[in-house]
């Protein structure tokens, strides 16, 4: 029988209490940025997989191997430990298919920060602007207005480049959905078009991420992802410019 949402927990993660954890959240979303930063995070932390989320809230598809076996949809939990403090990663395939389920899932995933004792839950996400940008900012968002300042020294911009703007599925609804627990939630936005797999506004994320957590990440391999993506834009744009160049000449 399929449950509407089931979180297993593997074998290897124990019930001890985690060291002051930090739980982030990255699933999919505006340029992947979230996914991208936590993604690459997990990578280069190396952090364990704890746990796994299985929902009928997620698209009604299947995922494939590169062997071509077909896997359920769903999203991880990943622990690392350090001398610091602890951070609870959630990544995965999908947020939801539908309104209702957007706010029953993230109701879960803060349900689990609190099952571990989480004392901040840092959301990660996009902020599209429609345009390419050269050098994304990082906007932010929090459940608590005692959170601002601390998010601002670290860099993080409470400017909206449009007026009405608000945050979709878990990045948002956690923040607000955590504070009636008396968690502290902050949501970290990288600035960018919205339609391209974005590594750069996924640097600018990371760089203020690392300062708010004191968890220190090598930046290259997603700087080098983000220097091999500005190339196959400039080419694009050349491509681009090329065209409307021959057609002026034709006209």
């Amino acid at each position: 029988m399929i449950e509407d949402i089931s979180v297993r927990y593997l074998d290897r993660f124990s019930e001890k209490p985690l060291n002051d954890p930090v739980f982030i959240e990255g699933l999919p979303g505006i340029g992947q940025v979230g996914k991208l930063v936590a993604e690459y995070m997990i990578h280069v932390l190396g952090a364990e997989k704890i746990a796994e989320v299985n929902s009928l809230y997620f698209p009604p598809q299947v995922m494939l191997d590169e062997t071509g076996t077909v896997r359920l949809a769903r999203n991880e939990l990943y622990l690392y430990q350090s001398e610091n403090r602890d951070l609870v990663f959630l990544v995965g395939d999908h947020q939801s298919a539908s309104g209702e389920g957007h706010y029953i899932l993230a109701d879960c995933y803060c349900d689990i920060a609190e099952k571990v004792k989480a004392r901040r839950i840092i959301t990660l996400g996009g902020f599209g602007v429609g345009h390419l940008v050269d050098e994304p900012r990082v906007l932010g968002a929090v459940n608590n207005p005692d959170l601002r300042a601390e998010i601002e020294a670290a860099g993080v911009t409470f400017e909206r480049p449009e007026p009405g703007g608000g945050i979709i599925g878990a990045a948002g609804l956690m923040l607000a959905l955590s504070a009636p627990r008396g968690i502290d939630a902050i949501c970290l936005m990288g600035e960018t078009s919205g339609y391209i797999v974005d590594p750069m506004a996924a640097l600018s994320v990371l760089a203020i991420l690392s300062k708010l957590i004191d968890v220190p990440v090598d930046p290259t391999g997603l700087n080098d992802r983000a220097a091999e993506m500005e190339k196959a834009i400039a080419c694009m744009v050349e491509g681009e410019k090329a065209k409307d160049d021959e057609l002026n000449y034709i006209g």
